[in-house]
């Protein structure tokens, strides 16, 4: 199901700096299973943490979708979100702009990539796009923000690659994906980009532990690139996926929409975007190095701590609770 997100409130967005051609998915489907025990005993609720505000006034979505919208406009922005969440999702949304898309069903994170994409591409196919996980911490957001714009740019000059924004471990984290970078590209403002030598999905501890010794990067999940690339590329590797996506293409905006959208999904199989799509496709990424910033994906109560504490704040949950999850 898809819901229009119509303008009510007055969002402070700089229009002169969004990309004209630019479009922005938020992925926020996740179910966030690992923080969940702390979050119920924090909440005394069920929410997946994107839906949660950890510190401020903002939750990790809202923080998502504020980042999004400096560089594309609220109206090019398709958030995909569980449909069992979509009240939590409306309501943090509403106003804002954009559309929000329900999955009738978690199929993994391949799906949850190329469902927003193919509304993306029902409306704007020669558009460049950036994905933007939301539930991931960023200090500070304009370094952030400057990355995926030079990102565009590199999209714009190398349209058959994938751009994927990477970050220089500070620590080893098995829980993540690592980047090996290859031949340097080239300099894209204060970031580099390079040729990717291959993927890593969450390690074993000790190849880990030798990466911290190597120049290797973490794997934001964060992308850009053309429609028709990210399209293509998912055609070549995700057939079964993509096929059953493109009979949803023609039916988007018709009263046939929600009927092909649950069927579809019946027979969806369940792909990992990093290990099934990112890892086959390597020779056509490039990853771009930011540097001079603070990254984490969190996805553990110690993980956040450790993140605000480092910026001199502490989390809105009290500190029993990091020990639950």
């Amino acid at each position: 199901m898809t819901t229009p997100c119509t303008t009510r409130w007055n969002v402070q967005v700089d229009e002169q700096a969004v990309i004209p051609d630019l479009w922005s998915i938020v992925l926020a489907g996740g179910e966030g299973t690992r923080l969940a025990p702390m979050i119920k005993q924090w909440l005394g609720e069920d929410r997946p943490k994107q839906y949660c505000t950890f510190t401020g006034t903002r939750s990790m979505l809202q923080h998502t979708v504020d980042r999004a919208d400096q560089l594309a406009a609220a109206s090019r922005r398709v958030t995909v979100v569980a449909d069992d969440q979509r009240a939590t999702a409306w309501s943090q949304l509403d106003g804002r702009g954009g559309l929000l898309v329900g999955q009738p069903a978690n199929r993994d994170t391949a799906a949850g990539v190329f469902l927003p994409l193919t509304y993306v591409r029902a409306a704007d196919p020669s558009a460049t796009v950036a994905i933007y996980p939301s539930d991931h911490f960023v200090h500070p957001e304009a370094q952030l923000i400057d990355a995926v714009r030079h990102a565009v740019l590199a999209s714009d000059l190398l349209e058959d690659r994938l751009i994927l924004i990477g970050i220089r471990p500070d620590c080893v984290d098995l829980d993540y994906g690592y980047i090996q970078p290859g031949r340097y590209v080239g300099g894209y403002g204060a970031h580099s980009l390079w040729d990717v030598g291959r993927f890593v999905e969450k390690p074993e501890q000790r190849l880990a532990r030798t990466f911290m010794g190597e120049d290797m990067l973490w794997n934001t999940m964060i992308v850009v690139a053309k429609v028709e690339t990210l399209w293509q590329l998912g055609m070549k590797v995700l057939p079964s996926v993509m096929r059953l996506l493109e009979t949803l293409l023609p039916a988007i905006g018709t009263t046939r929409e929600e009927q092909v959208l649950q069927s579809i999904y019946h027979s969806m199989p369940r792909r990992n975007f990093s290990m099934d799509f990112l890892e086959h496709v390597s020779p056509k990424i490039l990853a771009l190095e930011v540097k001079d910033i603070l990254w984490s994906d969190w996805g553990r109560p110690k993980r956040i701590v450790q993140s605000l504490d480092r910026i001199g704040k502490v989390p809105m949950f009290p500190a029993e609770a990091v020990g639950v999850a």
